[in-house]
């Protein structure tokens, strides 16, 4: 007789932040308080221990680069 393989379940979350939606192969208990990965990293950036080349990939150093660019900006039109 052949083994019957077992069925992998998916479940379907929306991030509370984003909106994005993504999989999991495991129920969860609060599904309200899920957020994805890079939504978590955009609320702590401090914590923020990805590498350079992820974080080049995602288009956050540009984006980093930007905001400090104004701060400088700001500064020197203050003085």
């Amino acid at each position: 007789m052949a083994k019957r393989r077992k069925e992998k379940r998916i479940y379907k979350y929306e991030c509370s932040l984003t909106g994005d939606t993504y999989q999991l192969t495991e129920k969860c208990d609060n599904p309200e308080e899920l957020m994805s990965v890079n939504s978590w990293y955009e609320l702590n950036p401090d914590k923020d221990d990805r590498p350079d080349d992820i974080k080049k990939k995602l288009g956050l150093q540009l984006a980093e680069k930007e905001k400090a660019q104004e701060k400088e900006e700001n500064a020197n039109t203050e003085n």
